[in-house]
């Protein structure tokens, strides 16, 4: 295709991503050589814990024609998720209800954004004929952050996440990877300068320096990523957050600017922007896969859910029902909720 047809297509397919439902699509090249080695750095320190998919598929994560063959070019879009929910601070500070952090509140996005960039794929190739893709949505070795810092979607914080400044930080990421040699964004300046207050906030100091995080110490790793025990000294740090930290994002002034989603699947379910800790720690095993079904909290399993509530218990305040519900499980089947429970009571018997 001409220059001047190829123009004219990425102007298309960011009106068409727009009409899909995305707030922005931006494209860049798959140049990542700048950042290889930043990643073999934190790979090397130890920071990716158990995140053994980081280490996996070699340069392919850097590398993404070595993923894809054929890549030219990636397609990089932006979906808002932040729902209509109750307070976070306010949830943070009521130690008797547990907090989820905000994306994952409704629907799973994987399969949200998966379906609109497989959509978004199929009008291009309407219009063009049959064309090289491959569509991604946290899911492969994607450079996601970087990618969209390249399409212009914005600048990586601090806190490493990506940050727009017309809508903040609380968005999903996707990819295509094409083989359409289009026009590229450019990147936007930065616009955090001297603020730290990612850093300061974090409950776990997990952002050990700007723009690097010890996954081991962060709470979205701890109760999400981790498959086993909750390091003892990390719990009391933790407080109520039982899937995920916000703390970070809440707390960046550019999230002033973050807008509420238009996403039905992005409104909350099963009230979990304000439930209680001993509330959801009553769930039986059916009604947890019933109830967190097609919500990105059923891949931790219950086991996990049960793990992250009982420390939340443990840190809630002294009440007779906190203490009830964790007694009704100190038999539990599984020795690692067993484990936090015991944890939890030991807390309490030294108030």
């Amino acid at each position: 295709m001409p220059p001047t047809d190829l123009a004219m297509l990425a102007a298309t397919i960011k009106a068409w991503g727009r009409g899909l439902g995305f707030q922005a699509i931006g494209i860049a090249d798959i140049d990542l050589a700048a950042v290889e080695p930043r990643l073999e750095e934190w790979l090397a320190s130890g920071f990716a814990g158990e995140l053994d998919y980081m280490r996996k598929h070699g340069a392919k994560r850097t590398r993404p024609a070595s993923l894809v063959p054929g890549t030219l070019r990636v397609i990089s879009a932006r979906m808002d998720y932040r729902p209509r929910a109750a307070d976070s601070w306010s949830i943070l500070s009521d130690g008797s209800r547990a907090f989820v952090a905000r994306y994952a509140l409704g629907r799973d996005y994987h399969k949200v954004l998966r379906g609109r960039l497989k959509q978004l794929a199929e009008k291009i190739a309407a219009e063009i004929g049959e064309f090289g893709y491959r569509v991604f949505t946290d899911s492969a070795p994607v450079m996601e952050v970087e990618l969209a810092r390249k399409a212009g979607l914005g600048w990586r914080g601090k806190h490493t996440l990506l940050i727009a400044r017309e809508a903040g930080s609380f968005f999903f990421l996707g990819e295509i990877y094409t083989d359409l040699p289009l026009p590229v964004d450019a990147p936007v300046s930065e616009h955090c300068g001297s603020c730290a207050k990612c850093l300061d906030v974090c409950p776990t100091r997990a952002i050990v320096a700007p723009y690097v995080v010890d996954a081991r110490r962060c709470i979205s790793y701890l109760t999400i990523e981790l498959k086993g025990s909750i390091p003892v000294e990390l719990r009391p740090l933790v407080g109520n957050r039982v899937f995920g930290c916000d703390d970070c994002q809440l707390v960046c002034p550019w999230n002033r600017y973050a807008k509420l989603t238009p996403e039905a699947d992005f409104r909350v379910r099963n009230g979990l922007d304000c439930a209680g800790l001993v509330e959801l720690f009553a769930w039986t095993e059916s009604q947890f896969r019933e109830r967190m079904s097609g919500s990105a909290i059923l891949r931790i399993g219950y086991e996990r859910w049960l793990r992250n509530l009982a420390v939340g218990l443990g840190n809630a305040p002294a009440d007779e029902r906190v203490v009830a519900a964790l007694r009704s499980r100190e038999q539990d089947r599984s020795a690692l909720v067993r484990e936090h429970v015991a944890w939890a009571l030991a807390r309490h018997d030294e108030r």
